[in-house]
């Protein structure tokens, strides 16, 4: 993996301040990626619960953000070493 950028965000796991980097990506003109799953070194640990976390990650970005954000972003899924 790359290493973390001014574009490129990685937690291990969906954290309370998914918010908070959203909106610091929004600010900036080129946007940015947030992987979850990764750690802050680069690798690649998985989520547990994956249809859940997306489930929570468009939740949180449709219903706390006034106006809605959610044509800005894509929440998807990517495989990365045999994990989600």
């Amino acid at each position: 993996m790359n290493p973390e950028t001014n574009r490129i965000e990685y937690k291990q796991q969906l954290t309370n301040n998914l918010e908070k980097e959203a909106v610091a990506f929004l600010n900036y003109k080129e946007g940015g990626v947030i992987y979850i799953g990764i750690d802050k070194k680069g690798n690649v640990v998985g989520v547990p619960d994956i249809d859940g976390d997306m489930l929570k990650i468009k939740d949180r970005l449709k219903n706390n953000f006034m106006p809605s954000c959610m044509g800005l972003f894509d929440v998807a899924v990517e495989n990365m070493d045999s994990k989600l």
